[in-house]
């Protein structure tokens, strides 16, 4: 994180906090209710993207490029701009036309608007944008391990967190069958290929439309017969399914629900400017803060999901966990955690390499996963 952190033409910056011990712990914990068969060094999984795409530090910009760290009147926020609909939406916060650049308008827009105001907006229009400032920090529950060997893993996760829960949770032996939809595939997809398969390869891929009714009811058949499910968007999307992530719950299974603020929140976020607006930047000398690592609010939430879908209630009941990535971060900022030193060795480790396999192309296992369930799509 440290090689990822900092301005580009300057030296690389150590971050504030202890995210890599805290990752270290949960993938402790992850080989200690795998009997050892999944061990892996949470510090490494922080930056291996970075690993892969050879991207480098960028100061008040992300690794990734897509989000950057702009004054507000009051501050400073975090913004976003990864889709190819976001300029449009940007036009819609500063009431103008922006263009396929909409970073001259939007830096000025905010020095004259506070971080709240960006926030309130930003909600409104579904943009990935907040202003950086401290979030209150998530409870760690520490409840009994189980095996997830066997277990059916249903994901409706993409990019990088809900995917990295899922590809432990194969790797400690469940079977994942990854969903999308005709419209909405995975973006990963068009990123690193080598990323993508190492997160990705072994697991099984299902395309079914919801918009279709015949394919709703499939969908729901599908996930009646998981034991664990991964969502990482906003409740209203799999509710507008018909998809009820409580009754799953109540009925005895795990549901992983990662969001950036919470199920109870409308926004949205991506890993940059989630974790920059928890509060995890770097300082330069001046004061104004920089990005730390690459997008590192994904991997610390999806190691932490990973934990939570190995762990139980002692009644053996289900449960519904409300993933919240800005309150995971702000975990990593809390001066009562214990902290370890992290090995210099460890800042140049090298990454794992993608397994053997291929990852499955969208919709490859559609009709033989179907037919388990005795249906057609």
């Amino acid at each position: 994180m440290a090689n990822l952190t900092g301005r580009p033409d300057g030296p690389p910056l150590i971050p504030p906090g202890h995210a890599a011990t805290i990752a270290r712990q949960d993938t402790d914990r992850i080989a200690a209710a795998t009997a050892g068969r999944v061990r892996l060094d949470g510090a490494r999984l922080l930056s291996e993207r970075a690993a892969f795409t050879g991207f480098t530090r960028g100061g008040r910009r992300s690794v990734g490029s897509h989000c950057r760290l702009l004054p507000t009147r009051d501050g400073w926020a975090a913004v976003s701009c990864a889709r190819p609909d976001d300029p449009a939406l940007f036009g819609a916060l500063v009431c103008g036309e922006v263009g396929d650049d909409p970073w001259p308008q939007l830096t000025d827009w905010l020095r004259t608007h506070s971080g709240a105001e960006l926030a309130e907006r930003a909600g409104l229009l579904g943009l990935a944008a907040t202003p950086v400032t401290p979030v209150a920090a998530a409870s760690a529950p520490v409840l009994p391990l189980r095996s997830v060997a066997g277990l059916r893993v249903v994901d409706f996760s993409a990019l990088w967190a809900g995917p990295l829960c899922a590809h432990l949770l194969g790797l400690a032996g469940a079977r994942v069958i990854k969903v999308e939809t005709p419209t909405r595939p995975d973006g990963a997809r068009r990123g690193n290929p080598e990323f993508y398969r190492l997160l990705h390869a072994g697991h099984e891929s299902v395309v079914l439309d919801p918009d279709d009714a015949r394919q709703r009811r499939v969908l729901a058949e599908l996930v009646a017969s998981a034991d664990i499910v991964i969502e990482a968007s906003r409740p209203r999307a799999l509710a507008g399914f018909g998809l009820d992530a409580r009754g799953f719950a109540d009925a005895g299974g795990t549901w992983i629900s990662i969001t950036a603020h919470g199920r109870a929140s409308n926004r949205i976020g991506f890993g940059d400017d989630i974790a920059a607006g928890a509060g995890l930047v770097a300082r330069d000398a001046d004061g104004t803060p920089l990005f730390v690592g690459d997008a590192i609010a994904d991997p610390l939430t999806g190691l932490r999901a990973a934990v939570l879908a190995m762990s139980v209630p002692s009644d053996g009941s289900g449960r519904l966990w409300d993933v919240s990535m800005s309150s995971i971060v702000a975990a990593t900022l809390d001066p009562a955690t214990r902290t370890e030193p992290i090995a210099d060795s460890l800042l140049h480790a090298p990454t794992r390499r993608a397994p053997g396999g291929v990852a499955p192309a969208g919709g490859s296992d559609t009709a033989a996963v179907l037919a388990e369930l005795g249906v057609r799509p």
